[in-house]
């Protein structure tokens, strides 16, 4: 166990900023979930930009890479394209 009060704090600090980031990751993984399983090119190119922001939104924070986002929104955005 910590032993200083700067240390307990971090702790605490980190937990909570852990459990904030998966929640984003996960609601991220399920946004681009649907994206890809959605075979409508309108309802699809609806979602694209929301889905784009919140990628960009997350990368800014750290939460994932920016080339990682970088890469899902260009794979993304060819799916988008590739629909009929």
């Amino acid at each position: 166990m910590a032993n200083h009060k700067s240390s307990i704090k971090r702790i605490r600090q980190t937990e909570s900023k852990k459990t904030e980031n998966k929640y984003y990751a996960k609601t991220m993984r399920n946004a681009v979930k649907v994206l890809r399983s959605t075979s409508d090119k309108k309802e699809a190119g609806d979602m694209l930009p929301k889905v784009a922001s919140m990628l960009d939104k997350l990368s800014k924070k750290n939460i994932i890479h920016r080339n990682k986002a970088a890469n899902l929104k260009s794979s993304l955005t060819k799916h988008v394209q590739g629909l009929e």
